[in-house]
C-alpha cells in the first residue's frame, strides 16, 4: 500500500493490481455483503495493510499460540468525531487505544481484532487514510491485526465509519496490578500533559484557535510501560486516563482500593494552550480526556527510579509526581489548590466532550 497517500488523493494504483476497487470511489452497501465486494475489500485493502502469517488465511477466527501465562483481554469501540483531528484520526486512535487497555495490567500487548461498521457513501480515499494509520500505529506498538469484520449501514446511519478493537496480551509472572492495589503510602505519578486528545478534538468541533496548535495525545504505551516495569516490577496501578480524565480514573482507583488520594494541582502538568481553551469554554483539564497519558501509583521508595526512567522516555519527558495515596478519606480524591485550599474532586455525571474516542 502506497505510504505516501495524499490527503484527497488517494493512490489506487499503489494497493494492488488488477484493481477492481477502482470502479468504486465510495463505499456502497454491497461492500458489506458478504459477497465478492466485500471479498474485494479485504483483498485489496486490508489484507495488504495488516498482511502476517495468521490473518493470510482469511478464516473465521484466528488460531495462535502464546507463552504459558495469564492472559489479558480488552475490547474498545471507537466513534469519535470529526475522523480526522491535529495529531491522529480514528484509525490510529483505535489502535493505540486498546494497546494501552492491554498494556494497563502489566501484559505484553499481542494481537489485535478489528471490525469496520462503514457508512455507505464513505469515500475510499478516506477509508485507505485510516487503514494506513492503523498500520503504521500497529507496527510501532509491536502487534499484529490478525482478525477482522467489515459491515456497511445505510448512509446517514454511520456518520462516516466506526471501529471496535480487541486485543490480546500476555502478562508476565509476578504482576500484580489493578485498581484495587493502591495503598496508603504510594504515590501518584502522571506521565505528562492532561487534556490535550480532549480540546484537540474540541478545537476542531467549535472551530478554535489559539497561538499554539492543540495537538491530540494519541499514543501507544507500552513501550514506556516495559521500560517503568524494568526498574519497578512492584507497580500497584497503571491506568490511563480516557473519557472522563485524571478526575474520573483517580475516582475509581480510590472506589476500588478504599483508600483516599491527594493531589497538589499546582503539580499536574498542562499545556498553556489546552488551559486556555478550558477556560474559554468553561471546563476543567482533570476531567477532560487523554489517549497517550498513563497514571501509575507506586510504592514512594520506588519513585525517582520511576520517575528518572520515565522522562527518558519521548512519552515520558513532563512525567510529575501530582500526589500521595492516604488512609483518610477512603473513595474520595481531593485536591490542594492553587491558593492553598482544597476541594473534593468527584466524577462528573455525563461527558463533558461526547465522541471523543
Amino acid at each position: 500500500m502506497n505510504k505516501e497517500t495524499k490527503t484527497n488523493d488517494l493512490d489506487f494504483e499503489g494497493w494492488t493490481c488488477p484493481m477492481p476497487l477502482r470502479s468504486y470511489p465510495n463505499i456502497i452497501l454491497g461492500h458489506g455483503g458478504g459477497g465478492k465486494l466485500s471479498a474485494e475489500l479485504v483483498e485489496h485493502l486490508f489484507l495488504p495493510a495488516f498482511r502476517n502469517d495468521k490473518l493470510e488465511s482469511l478464516g473465521d477466527a484466528a488460531v495462535f499460540d502464546v507463552p504459558v501465562g495469564r492472559l489479558a483481554m480488552s475490547t474498545d469501540s471507537f466513534v469519535v468525531r470529526p475522523l480526522f483531528f491535529p495529531g491522529g484520526n480514528i484509525g490510529e486512535l483505535a489502535i493505540n487505544g486498546t494497546v494501552n487497555d492491554i498494556s494497563m495490567t502489566g501484559a505484553k500487548p499481542l494481537y489485535l481484532t478489528v471490525g469496520f461498521i462503514i457508512e455507505e457513501g464513505l469515500a475510499m480515499n478516506t477509508l485507505g487514510r485510516i487503514v494506513d494509520s492503523m498500520a503504521a500505529a500497529a507496527a510501532k506498538a509491536g502487534v499484529a491485526l490478525i482478525t477482522g469484520d467489515t459491515k456497511v449501514v445505510d448512509k446517514g446511519h454511520g456518520d462516516g465509519v466506526f471501529i471496535n478493537t480487541s486485543g490480546i496480551g500476555v502478562i508476565p509472572d509476578g504482576l500484580a496490578i489493578g485498581p484495587d492495589k493502591a495503598q496508603p503510602g504510594d504515590v501518584v505519578i502522571l506521565s505528562g500533559t492532561i487534556g490535550d486528545h480532549g480540546m484537540a478534538i474540541m478545537s476542531v468541533r467549535e472551530g478554535l484557535e489559539f497561538d499554539a496548535p492543540i495537538v491530540s495525545d494519541t499514543a501507544a504505551l507500552n513501550g514506556l510501560i516495559a521500560e517503568m516495569l524494568a526498574v519497578c516490577p512492584n507497580i500497584h496501578v497503571l491506568r490511563d486516563p480516557t473519557r472522563g480524565g485524571v478526575a474520573s480514573s483517580l475516582n475509581e482507583i480510590a472506589h476500588s482500593s478504599q483508600v483516599g488520594i491527594a493531589l497538589n494541582e499546582n503539580k499536574i502538568p498542562v499545556n498553556p494552550a489546552v488551559n486556555a481553551a478550558c477556560e474559554l469554554l468553561g471546563m476543567d483539564p482533570i476531567f477532560v480526556a487523554n489517549e497517550g497519558k498513563l497514571l501509575a501509583i507506586i510504592p514512594a521508595d520506588q519513585a525517582e527510579a520511576v520517575v528518572d526512567v520515565m522522562r527518558k522516555n519521548e512519552l515520558g519527558r513532563e512525567t510529575a509526581v501530582i500526589g500521595q495515596v492516604v488512609a483518610e478519606h477512603p473513595g474520595m480524591v481531593v485536591a490542594k489548590t492553587g491558593i492553598g485550599g482544597t476541594r473534593v474532586i468527584s466524577m462528573q455525571i455525563g461527558e463533558q466532550l461526547p465522541r471523543i474516542c
